[in-house]
């Protein structure tokens, strides 16, 4: 349920940012997600197409990208990153690894219409 008051800060931010940039429209929203973030997109989306009715993001869509975990090796000392699939070290196959990221929350980019016209992707990022 967390991903309701989550999904409000996305749009609030977004329509901000739209505005700011004089857009008419929101077409697409960028994610980039830690695979430790807790955020499941497919609610992200279910809420926004909510929260957006009457505003210009109606219609947005949700990508996201689930970015790589990072860790650093406590035995050889090398940093690296892991999948599910493969949670050792890949250097020395050591299990005593330290998490370096994997809760990031990015808005990456918005995707928007600018007077009728389909602007490129824009915008900053947040955190």
């Amino acid at each position: 349920m967390h991903e309701l008051s989550i999904t409000q800060e996305i749009l609030r931010y977004s329509l901000q940012e739209a505005l700011r940039q004089g857009a008419d429209k929101i077409r697409t929203i960028r994610l980039r997600l830690g695979p430790f973030s807790g955020i499941v997109p497919e609610c992200i989306q279910m809420y926004l197409d909510l929260l957006s009715e009457g505003t210009i993001a109606q219609g947005a869509k949700i990508e996201a990208v689930t970015l790589p975990l990072k860790v650093r090796c406590r035995d050889c000392g090398r940093e690296s990153e892991i999948t599910r699939s493969r949670i050792a070290c890949p250097f020395c196959s050591s299990l005593r690894l330290q998490i370096l990221s994997g809760k990031e929350f990015i808005i990456e980019s918005l995707e928007v219409d600018i007077h009728g016209n389909q602007s490129s992707p824009s915008g900053d990022g947040m955190e």
